[in-house]
């Protein structure tokens, strides 16, 4: 019934939303450079800090709730290892993560693909899945995820919100496991419902629920996740931990924003049409707006955020500012050309607007004087493209990311 629900009121914001350049309106940004008591930031120190710190506190209070603090470390167990995952090109894993390092307390399993011709530990792309490790490729061994799924009423993967043998490798082209492997990178993922269920009542079974936490949303569960995943590969010796990039796509894509901007362990940040309250500009009136995603799934955020829904322009940050949080490491935002609901422009916008911040580390971030043109990536440490096609992530996203991933790392320290 739930689902019904949000599909009705999908469908009138859908109806109602804007896709037209000439009523977007003007709108003035908040400046990443002003702090709250009116003085200047003029270089990265002040910048890291005194108004790094305001700005988090403003997306931590107005949009995303804190993460659960907690002080004991990580319980893990590996329960299985397979040396010869992807026809033999990789050692897959399978971990359980006890995030409250607690046994008998919340779980994640994280799923992990090594290349297994590498000399010594290797980079990482880190993220959430949205049907669980099974869907990540079609190997009959990996552990069927039994957590509560969102169904698919277009398929037989998920059938009374349990996950079906149907469902194996059903989200192996979004992760393109074997290219990343191919290209010297592990891949490690877990199903963000490890986390929290994503639906209103989700809470209750997930992080959210064990201890009390503090007005937050599901996305700051499911980013807290990445951070908890973050702490065990710290502790693989086949990873090198200071070259992780977390990366996600749509409700995923911001989370592992939110992830990167709180964890500075996190090296990269990679976002795949992440859209309202992730990359695209709340204060353009285009596609999806705060109204919209706060009606459909106010459980992703806390409290407040709701209240901006007819006056965005009240709202004390906007996104370019979480782009800025990244600063001054590597953040790539990739948008599609169909995807009008996730606002492509505006997810350019924000990265293009976090250069002030990029610019006191001496970096260059997107050098592109206008929006560019399908299959033209653009930037050096904020990097950006639109590709063809809809909502997704796909072989030309991930070559990207590869790319962009390979360039950086092979760079730094």
């Amino acid at each position: 019934m739930i689902e019904e629900i949000q599909s009705l009121a999908l469908e009138q914001f859908l109806k109602n939303a804007n896709y037209d350049e000439n009523l977007v309106g003007t709108f003035d940004l908040p400046d990443s450079l002003v702090c709250n008591d009116g003085s200047l930031v003029t270089d990265s120190d002040m910048w890291q800090s005194k108004r790094r710190q305001e700005i988090v506190k403003y997306f931590e209070s107005e949009i995303y709730g804190v993460l659960p603090e907690v002080k004991t470390p990580i319980v893990f167990e590996v329960l299985l290892s397979d040396e010869n995952a992807l026809d033999g090109k990789a050692t897959r894993k399978e971990i359980a993560i006890y995030v409250l390092g607690d046994r008998n307390g919340p779980r994640l399993d994280l799923q992990l693909f090594i290349p297994n011709n590498s000399d010594g530990p290797v980079p990482a792309f880190l993220g959430c899945n949205f049907f669980g490790n099974h869907a990540i490729t079609a190997d009959p061994a990996i552990t069927l995820n039994t957590r509560w799924m969102r169904n698919t009423p277009d398929s037989n993967n998920v059938v009374n919100n349990q996950a079906t043998e149907d469902s194996r490798g059903s989200e192996s082209d979004r992760w393109q496991a074997e290219m990343v492997i191919d290209n010297g990178f592990a891949l490690a993922t877990f199903y963000y419902g490890d986390m929290e269920p994503d639906h209103v009542d989700g809470w209750k079974n997930g992080v959210r629920s064990v201890p009390a936490s503090r007005d937050s949303g599901a996305i700051a569960a499911w980013s807290f996740g990445l951070i908890k995943a973050m702490d065990y590969l710290e502790n693989e010796v086949a990873i090198d931990s200071t070259k992780v990039a977390v990366i996600g796509h749509s409700r995923l894509g911001k989370a592992a924003l939110w992830a990167g901007a709180q964890d500075e362990r996190f090296a990269m940040v990679i976002s795949n049409n992440s859209g309202a309250a992730g990359a695209a500009l709340a204060r353009r009136n285009y596609g999806e707006t705060i109204a919209a995603i706060t009606t459909l799934f106010p459980f992703w955020f806390c409290k407040k955020f709701a209240s901006y829904g007819s006056q965005p322009e009240k709202l004390p940050v906007d996104m370019h500012q979480l782009i800025a949080l990244i600063a001054p490491r590597p953040v790539y935002i990739a948008s599609a050309e169909d995807d009008k609901w996730a606002d492509p422009k505006g997810e350019y916008l924000s990265g293009k607007y976090a250069q002030s911040v990029y610019s006191l580390f001496n970096k260059v971030g997107i050098d592109s004087d206008s929006w560019p043109e399908v299959h033209t990536p653009v930037g050096d440490y904020i990097g950006y493209h639109l590709r063809t096609g809809k909502h997704g992530v796909t072989a030309y996203d991930w070559q990207q990311y590869l790319n962009f991933a390979t360039r950086h790392f092979r760079n730094s320290k």
